[in-house]
């Protein structure tokens, strides 16, 4: 039997899910209650402030990306835990139109799963006893997800948090606590919408606030009363995902930090060792290593520096002409022959493909991508279907190499980024995507 676990969900993105979480993750680590951190859906970036706020890491729990026994497998990482939270995305039934592996993508599909009611966080803002009808739709909708109570987000004052309890009263909804606006108590935007926990220098500090602000104003007891256990799952593991080699040369910085923690946690199940390496500091993948991986993550704010690695780029032809070399998104990008930046700068990058691409005019790709492979990657054979997601600004300015792949969004509408292939003399090759790889498909 798994541990007791509540969902933090909301109608909409923007409404305070994740300060919410970061809140509740952080006051009750401060209790001495060990919580374990998900993130429902593709995001990459609330994986890491879970981690920060809780003190352990954050897993991915994807209904359309992930089969069953994947997200059993990740549900065991609560082992010694006493509490679950999981962080929705977006509205609570919000997904992609059609179904992947066991759903849409929506955390409700986590949540009756699991069997973790859901605290609904409501911006109250602009309305009052309006509310409780839209608690009582979200309560309603789905059979299976039960609704443990609201958190009221944005309560401009006592009189305005009587008017919306009132409500909610007559609607039979539990309030499980009410938080007054405090812009100050959250987190920036920056580059893309996003920010990164490790570019936080304050972020303890943000975190301890978040804690006592929560603390405060939310009823931890009957919060954490209210949380119910997952139905009995059988044991499983990680290695439904094949990692790409026994030794992973992973580049690991600023630059490249998008990676999927379930992803690193199955690769070190298999008994692979992964190797990083800055490719910021102007270091080349390990000599010693059987594969080389370069994640997604921001290369076009350090474009000039990895134009400047020359050792990094030199290392990096040396090992693919004889081992496989694989990039996703920012790490695609760099394995090309340039890229213009938001200025309009080109910068060199390490020229293994024939690709170019431009943040110069930003253009939106954002989805679910199922791809089946043309060529291998590492760990994963031609024909492979494969599950990813998608997001990024930039555009393709030109394409030499071969496909690497046939891509799809979940609509089923053909992808034009089909990734590249190219292979060298002396056996090694170059894989790369713009989606970030999540799972196989069945």
């Amino acid at each position: 039997m798994t541990l007791p676990g509540l969902l933090i969900s909301a109608p909409a993105s923007g409404a305070g899910k994740t300060t919410l979480t970061l809140g509740l993750l952080a006051a009750f680590r401060a209790q001495g209650v060990a919580v374990q951190p998900f993130k429902c859906g593709p995001d990459y970036i609330d994986p890491a402030f879970h981690t920060a706020a809780s003190g352990r890491p954050s897993f991915n729990l994807d209904s359309w990306a992930m089969q069953p026994a994947q997200i059993r497998a990740l549900m065991q990482a609560a082992d010694g835990a006493e509490l679950v939270l999981a962080e929705g995305a977006m509205g609570l039934f919000d997904g992609a139109a059609t179904t992947g592996e066991i759903g849409t993508g929506a955390s409700s599909d986590i949540a009756a799963l699991t069997g973790w009611p859901v605290v609904l966080v409501l911006d109250v803002s602009g309305q009052a006893q309006s509310a409780a009808a839209v608690a009582r739709g979200f309560a309603t909708l789905r059979k299976d997800v039960a609704l443990a109570g609201v958190v009221l987000n944005r309560v401009a004052s006592s009189r305005h948090e009587a008017l919306v309890r009132s409500g909610m009263d007559a609607a039979g909804i539990r309030v499980l606590g009410a938080l007054p606006r405090r812009p100050q108590v959250t987190l920036p935007e920056r580059h893309l919408g996003l920010v990164q926990a490790e570019e936080q220098p304050w972020l303890a500090e943000t975190l301890a606030e978040m804690a006592d602000f929560v603390a405060a104003h939310v009823d931890l007891t009957a919060l954490r009363a209210a949380a119910t256990r997952a139905p009995t799952a059988d044991i499983a593991d990680l290695r439904t995902i094949s990692p790409p080699g026994n030794r992973i040369a992973l580049a690991r910085d600023a630059a490249f930090s998008f990676i999927y923690p379930h992803l690193l946690a199955a690769w070190r199940q298999a008994g692979a060792e992964i190797l990083p390496f800055s490719p910021l500091a102007d270091e080349a993948p390990d000599a010693s290593a059987d594969t080389c991986w370069l994640p997604g993550g921001y290369p076009e704010l350090h474009a000039g520096r990895l134009a400047a690695a020359a050792r990094f780029r030199s290392g990096l032809h040396r090992f693919a002409a004889t081992r496989p070399v694989h990039g996703e998104c920012g790490g695609y990008m760099t394995m090309g022959e340039g890229l213009v930046d938001a200025s309009g700068a080109r910068h060199e990058m390490a020229g293994l493909f024939k690709l170019a691409t431009s943040f110069e005019q930003r253009r939106l790709h954002l989805g679910y991508r199922l791809a089946r492979l043309a060529s291998p990657i590492p760990g994963h054979a031609t024909g492979s279907r494969l599950r990813g997601h998608e997001f990024h600004y930039a555009t393709i300015l030109e394409q030499g190499d071969a496909p690497l792949a046939h891509v799809i969004d979940a609509n089923g509408a053909a992808v034009p980024e089909t990734g590249s292939f190219k292979a060298f003399d002396g056996g090694g090759r170059a894989t790369g995507t713009f989606f970030h790889l999540i799972a196989e498909a069945t």
